[in-house]
């Protein structure tokens, strides 16, 4: 009589439904303290996961013009690379509606488990926990792609177009020789 009494929910389309699929927030994102820029896209296995790495930083430079580099890496091996396409998120599972996995903090050198779940087309959740009981999260913001920026320059920024070049004036025609 169970079976039956579900199969029957099923069919009329009043059983609860499965959590829905995870929205792919691949784009790139502000960190909520606007001091990064973090490009997310698809990744592993079909493409199934997500990836995510720096983009842009705020202060990308040390103070002697220096690129800023992973120093705080528990690895000395990985302290020289540069914090600009730093992997942030690596392989990223879908997991109900949001991905989970692990975020790399570069400030402290520290991994976290996170999860990302898409508020809005334009705002991204992010939550991560240090062993289960320090957590924290923050909300993203979409901004255009990073090659996108340069071509929405406004015209008081973008530089001016060059004059066109002026054609040179033409030889005048050589008369023809007659015909013999």
């Amino acid at each position: 009589m169970r079976v039956a009494f579900t199969a029957a929910l099923i069919l009329a389309g009043l059983a609860p439904a499965s959590a829905a699929p995870a929205q792919d927030p691949s784009g790139t994102w502000l960190t909520g303290d606007g001091r990064a820029k973090v490009r997310i896209d698809r990744c592993g296995p079909g493409a199934a996961n997500i990836c995510g790495k720096v983009v842009w930083a705020k202060t990308a430079t040390n103070e002697d013009g220096t690129p800023r580099t992973d120093i705080k890496n528990p690895d000395p091996k990985k302290r020289g690379r540069p914090v600009i396409g730093l992997t942030l998120l690596d392989n990223l599972k879908p997991e109900e509606a949001k991905f989970s996995g692990e975020i790399y903090n570069a400030d402290e050198g520290k991994m976290y488990q996170v999860s990302l779940e898409r508020e809005s087309t334009s705002e991204l959740s992010v939550s991560g926990c240090l062993l289960k009981v320090l957590c924290g999260s923050q909300t993203w913001t979409r901004v255009p792609d990073v090659n996108q920026q340069a071509s929405a320059a406004t015209p008081e920024t973008a530089p001016a177009p060059r004059p066109a070049p002026k054609a040179a004036k033409a030889a005048p025609a050589k008369a023809a020789a007659p015909a013999e």
